[in-house]
């Protein structure tokens, strides 16, 4: 499928999806969120062959340097509420299935950081940098920010970022946290691909159901997490993985995962 705003490359078993408006540092418009939310990761989650999804920026420079500001002027408080009962973007990354890796490969803002907030796995570039600079604007986070964030780098750090609008380099933005894996800028996609391959040789179906369960926790208190758990725990036995995860360790060989 052709897209105006973002480019999809397979390299089965991972899929890229770049968000593509690089002479606009990659900014966020209406028409990027529609291509990614339902064509691209519908198509994406549908595809058996796919197993790993990694998010990303085309060029160098950003991976999203915030939302396109040009589509805030004029728009009313009643616009942007309607706007939140249609097909959400940060909502659908977070809901879906597979694993999703968000590859920050230069400026990660507004809401590039609340879309990588939303992924599974966040690495990034050592010239990347990452803040919630709304509060320069006027405004506030409104893809997830003030909540996504708080859960990641603890209270304190969230208001520091989001009420000082300030930038942080990807060396603190790991030490805090809020990023996962820091790799020099040139060996960025080969090491994003390392991670992403050792997820996706492992069985599709214990994958999203561990998926599930981490999820679990920044929604659920302990006690209901747990029972959780032991349901998806559960569950796993049912499915010709487990057996064939099990005979394989029993048999000394590789699994030959069917995702089923």
């Amino acid at each position: 499928m052709a897209y105006e705003t973002i480019l999809v490359e397979h390299r089965d078993p991972i899929a890229f999806v770049r968000f593509n408006r690089p002479d606009k540092l990659n900014a966020m418009n209406s028409k990027m969120k529609d291509e990614i939310i339902i064509p691209a990761l519908g198509e994406l989650e549908g595809d058996e062959a796919v197993r790993v999804v990694i998010l990303t920026g085309a060029g160098d420079k950003a991976f999203v340097a915030g939302a396109d500001i040009n589509e805030f002027k004029g728009r009313t408080a009643q616009d942007q509420w309607d706007l939140y009962h249609r097909p959400f973007l940060y909502d659908a990354v977070d809901k879906f299935a597979k694993p999703l890796i968000a590859m920050i490969n230069g400026y990660c803002l507004g809401g590039g950081c609340e879309l990588a907030l939303a992924c599974d796995i966040r690495v990034a570039s050592d010239r990347a940098s990452i803040g919630q600079p709304e509060i320069n604007i006027g405004i506030i986070p409104g893809g997830g920010g003030s909540q996504r964030l708080p859960r990641l780098v603890g209270h304190g750090k969230a208001m520091e970022m989001i009420l000082t609008g300030d930038r942080i380099p990807a060396a603190e933005a790991h030490r805090i946290g809020l990023i996962d894996e820091v790799f020099p800028h040139e060996q960025l996609e080969a090491k994003t691909l390392e991670i992403a391959n050792r997820i996706a040789a492992k069985s599709p179906a214990a994958v999203r159901l561990a998926k599930q369960a981490v999820k679990a926790a920044a929604r659920m208190p302990l006690g209901e997490g747990l029972r959780y758990e032991q349901a998806l725990f559960s569950l796993v036995f049912t499915t010709r993985d487990k057996e064939e995860g099990i005979a394989a360790f029993l048999e000394k060989r590789p699994p030959k995962w069917t995702g089923t």
